[in-house]
């Protein structure tokens, strides 16, 4: 069985042949070779440095010392600790989602994507992966010109003066800060291609010196005395605009001021702010929850480290988050907070001290955000979902270090630093996040609800309920923030859904969507009550026994059409004893039966059995196959005559080989490729063969059924029925329904509304209502009698007309004198007595005449009889009846199905 990395496109991508030094193969010494997979990666990393740290530095970011003000000014104490609050809270939810995920197995490199992936399978899995790729593409831009911005604001020329002063030396301007962003997206690409274990160990020294400048600005807001500032922005029309604003030191005034909402217009957008803005400028501070999962690659116990390391990094902030806000709505003025997004620095009792913090905590996160990125991209390719666009990103350097990925990570984050400014793509980043957030909570709930027992996480503090919630909250804040953005990403989710789809083949990975169709098909199950059935409601559940494919494939596409939506299986007996097998042998067919069906493209289950004959067979089949309410009500065979049948499969063109060119190599077909089915189901039958049935046997079959209350077709001559295959156009206009209602072999029973009679008019009607047949003229024959001057018959025609209009059934009505029929039958007293061959050949002649040109013919079949010396002319005067007719159905029906009441 293919394990949890088995790349979902074994060879060839996009109909293109690519070397295991790009994508890897399936094979152990590929993915042992240099060009490696994340198996190779070395796992170096503890709790602290691998989870702790990146989380914490990756939500402190440019919002801890860029962005309080910004988001405290606008919003007010209030309000900001309120969008603090209900951030938390979605994080923390889906933080719940992340730990029982993350302790239910072993995890992989690919962090989010990983945990996606295996728990709702590719499609889902490879199209979130992506999106959150994209998110940590755009929140690395974001950082990355948060930096920028940070460094203007201390490096760059004074708006008022053309001439350097000091240490302001940079120009300001867009495409400079396009260019500043490049040179420090170039820096972290070099300290990316070193590798991320060599980042983790610097990401310390880097959070030793974030919580040093944080520490400096709580004391300076008790050591700084009040100072009145004069702020500078470029306006429109070359203005410059003056503010003046103060740092007041702690004042209860200053709270009181700071309490309300003051939402205004944003200096670097120049765009009014509101709640939706602010919050989505905030939130970027919670998009490093999964830094630490994104590592998942290169952590010693993930299972352990991701829950514990993220909980405490998240702790940890939200109480740094929450003192800085009531610090700074207590000490400085709104004008202060708006105007100046690096106003800590003017505040600071050393400002280099919140400076050197303000670029170390951006700069890390950027660094983390592309490794995170990077990690996500090679865990996409190792997987082969998207083919042959992605395939390079599988490459690693002898270390385990994707540097192919990281690569594209640095080249797309490129492209992002165009947008020029921070809180241009903040909603972006943020609807992207909260997409991704809520499809790992949608992970978590649909293995809640599945119930699977192999789903049993070690954190065990999470409930359907906050998965739920989880959910609701992040669609819910997604639709606040941007509208627009959130429609285009769900649309953007929806085509990768639908690209992987019908794009990636079958994983071995499991499919959360399976545990949840079982789950609900139980319950549904258990809930159809067969003591409920009510005639008005009946529909064919159909069994129809194969002996081999190749010779019945056509009567098996046409009973497709015939079970309007009711049950259908594939029955096949396999002789033997189990008491003389080392093994089961049915239970490696059903790949091939499987198989079989979806290359014919029937809705039908499979059932095998293994029995001394067919018959037992057949009757265990009959007992045992289906589940609760639905069980075959009607068993189908193919008719026992001495036609030799041809290959269907070497006919049809979905079983030949340039089915396989038009499908592409990319199929996956659960290990039964196109030879193996051919090879599997033996040769047909062929003149000189013996007959492994015997004809006492099968009509012994027939016999078992109707005494099993099941009711019994026989099918003779399907297979020179064209049309019925899936690709077929065939409407049904064209062909033609004949029913005999009448038992032909009896002359003297004339009960048109006998049980048998009306079953055989309702499976005409239900072949009538399918698709390929919905347009065929249906015709029933009505033998009478007309050389007497009893003109009774007429009475009868007018009876069966009321009858069909009460049952709904639109057929035109041929009467058929049969009295140059009957002459042949010479009645007997004895009631078994076999009927003369001239009467089976007049009848035979009669149906010839009337239903030659009928595409099929649907014939009352009766009671087999109960002496098995019997058995061979009463197969004998069917052969006769139906000899040359072509597709023709006998059926004997056993019970009520139909219906004339409301």
């Amino acid at each position: 069985m293919s394990n949890e990395r088995t790349p979902l496109i074994t060879s060839g991508v996009c109909g293109l042949n690519v070397t295991a030094a790009v994508c890897g193969t399936d094979t152990d010494p590929a993915q042992e070779s240099s060009s490696g997979t994340a198996n190779q990666s070395p796992r170096k990393l503890n709790t602290f440095f691998g989870v702790m740290v990146p989380t914490v530095l990756s939500m402190f970011s440019i919002v801890l010392f860029l962005r309080t003000g910004f988001v405290v000014g606008h919003a007010g104490l209030l309000q900001a600790l309120l969008m603090v609050v209900v951030a938390y809270t979605i994080i923390s939810l889906t933080i719940l989602s992340i730990c029982a995920i993350s302790t239910n197995g072993a995890i992989q490199g690919g962090g989010a994507y990983y945990m996606i992936s295996r728990s709702l399978g590719p499609e889902f899995g490879g199209s979130i992966g992506l999106m959150f790729f994209l998110a940590k593409i755009f929140a690395c831009g974001g950082y990355v010109l948060g930096l920028v911005e940070a460094i203007l604001d201390v490096f760059g020329l004074d708006p008022e003066s053309s001439v350097s002063t000091g240490v302001r030396v940079l120009p300001q301007g867009y495409w400079y800060t396009v260019l500043y962003s490049s040179v420090i997206l170039l820096l972290c690409l070099l300290v990316c291609l070193v590798g991320a274990h060599i980042y983790s160990r610097t990401a310390f020294v880097i959070l030793l010196v974030v919580t040093v400048s944080l520490l400096s600005v709580f004391i300076s807001s008790v050591a700084v005395k009040p100072q009145e500032f004069i702020i500078t922005h470029h306006g429109s029309s070359n203005q410059t605009l003056r503010y003046n604003a103060s740092y007041t030191g702690f004042s209860a005034t200053t709270l009181k001021n700071n309490l309300g909402p003051g939402y205004s217009l944003d200096y670097s957008t120049n765009s009014v702010m509101s709640f939706a803005t602010v919050f989505a400028v905030m939130f970027t501070s919670c998009t490093g929850i999964m830094a630490g999962a994104n590592m998942s690659g290169e952590l010693k116990n993930p299972s352990v480290a991701i829950p514990k390391g993220t909980i405490i990094a998240v702790s940890y902030t939200f109480i740094v988050y929450v003192l800085l806000f009531f610090m700074i709505s207590a000490t400085c003025d709104r004008t202060l907070l708006i105007q100046d997004y690096g106003f800590l620095q003017r505040i600071n009792l050393w400002p280099p001290f919140v400076t050197i913090g303000i670029y170390c905590a951006s700069l890390s996160a950027a660094m983390c955000a592309m490794i995170g990125a990077s990690r996500i991209l090679h865990a996409l390719a190792l997987d082969h979902l998207f083919g042959l666009p992605l395939a390079p990103a599988a490459i690693t350097s002898a270390s385990g270090n994707p540097w192919v990925a990281v690569l594209f990570t640095w080249g797309l984050t490129q492209c992002v630093v165009f947008a020029g400014e921070l809180n241009a793509i903040a909603g972006l980043v943020t609807v992207f996040y909260l997409l991704a957030y809520a499809a790992v909570d949608l992970a978590c709930l649909a293995l809640e609800w599945a119930s699977a027992p192999n789903f049993r996480p070690t954190f065990q503090l999470f409930s359907w309920h906050t998965c739920l919630l989880g959910i609701v909250s992040c669609l819910a804040m997604m639709f606040i923030i941007n509208p627009v953005y959130s429609s285009g990403s769900i649309v953007l989710l929806l085509l990768l859904l639908l690209f992987l789809h019908y794009r990636s083949p079958t994983s071995s990975w499991g499919y959360i969507s399976q545990a949840l169709i079982f789950h609900q098909v139980r319950k549904y199950l258990l809930m159809l009550d067969v003591r409920k059935d009510h005639v008005k409601f009946w529909r064919p559940q159909v069994l129809l026994m194969v002996a081999n494919p190749r010779s019945s494939s056509q009567l098996i596409l046409f009973v497709n059409q015939l079970k309007k939506g009711g049950l259908y299986v594939l029955g096949h007996v396999q002789l033997g004893d189990l008491d003389t097998l080392p093994s089961d042998p049915v239970q490696q067919q059903y790949n091939f039966w499987m198989s079989l069906v979806d290359k014919l493209g029937v809705k039908a289950f499979v059932d095998l059995t293994l029995s001394p004959t067919v018959r037992q067979g057949t009757q265990h089949l009959l007992r045992i196959t289906g589940l609760g309410g639905m069980k075959p009500n009607m068993l189908i065979l193919g008719f026992y005559d001495s036609c030799t049948p041809e290959d269907f499969l070497l006919q049809d063109s979905a079983f030949c080989d340039t089915a396989v060119e038009r499908g592409g190599e990319d199929e996956f077909n659960f290990g039964v490729d196109l030879p193996s089915l051919q090879a599997h189901f033996p040769p047909v039958r062929d003149a000189e063969s013996p007959r492994w049935l015997a004809p006492e046997e099968y009509v012994g079959i027939i016999s078992d059924a109707i005494k099993m209350n099941k009711s019994v077709c026989l099918g003779r001559y399907f297979f020179q029925l064209e049309g019925e295959d899936k690709d077929s156009k065939v409407d049904g206009s064209e062909r033609i329904i004949d029913v005999w209602p009448l038992n032909l072999l009896q002359p003297g029973c004339r009960d048109y509304e006998d049980v048998c009679s009306l079953f055989l008019l309702q499976m005409a009607c239900v072949l009538n209502m399918s698709s390929k047949w919905r347009h065929a003229k249906m015709r029933i024959f009505l033998n009478v009698g007309t050389a007497s001057s009893d003109q009774g018959w007429m009475v009868n025609e007018e009876t069966f007309r009321e009858l069909l209009r009460k049952l709904r059934i639109r057929a035109s009505i041929k009467i058929v004198p049969w009295d140059s029929v009957v002459q042949h039958h010479t009645p007997t007293a004895e009631p078994a007595q076999a009927p003369s061959e001239s009467f089976l050949s007049a009848v035979n002649r009669m149906l010839m005449e009337h239903s030659s040109q009928a595409t099929v013919r649907f014939l009352y079949l009766p009671q087999p009889p109960s002496h098995r010396s019997q058995s061979q002319a009463f197969l004998a005067q069917l052969e006769a009846v139906t000899n040359g007719l072509g597709p023709t159905l006998l059926i004997h029906g056993v019970t009520p199905v139909t219906y004339t009441d409301l």
